[in-house]
């Protein structure tokens, strides 16, 4: 059983930074592993994604692409995001996710979740 712990969520004003982690139980080299938010009364959205094998390939969607990174520490069984320059509709709860096969999707279709840690960013 894969189990997915984040953390780093909290409040930060209008332009400010976080680091989120993701700790996983259980060994993920070979699968990708994303970051999705959620805000209220929305649904569930792709964030970055980073592809596994070693090969580390990432994407973002195109309202954090720039302003944020994904990085993985396969010795750690750890994937960070860093989030820059963040604005209020940053605001959500962030999940990360473990994949089916070494390609990232960006839609929800991951076989492990984690349960979610809060960002709000303020005005």
């Amino acid at each position: 059983q894969v189990q997915l712990t984040e953390s780093g969520g909290g409040l930060v004003q209008d332009g400010g930074s976080l680091r989120l982690s993701c700790a996983i139980s259980g060994r993920t080299f070979s699968r990708a592993l994303a970051w999705f938010r959620q805000a209220p009364g929305k649904e569930r959205e792709f964030v970055a994604g980073i592809s596994g094998g070693g090969a580390s390939l990432k994407g973002y969607a195109d309202s954090v692409k720039g302003r944020s990174t994904i990085s993985r520490d396969n010795t750690k069984n750890t994937v960070y995001l860093q989030m820059n320059s963040l604005k209020p509709e940053d605001t959500a709860v962030y999940y990360c996710a473990v994949g089916r096969s070494m390609v990232f999707a960006t839609t929800p279709d991951y076989d492990y979740w984690g349960q979610g840690t809060q960002v709000t960013v303020s005005s």
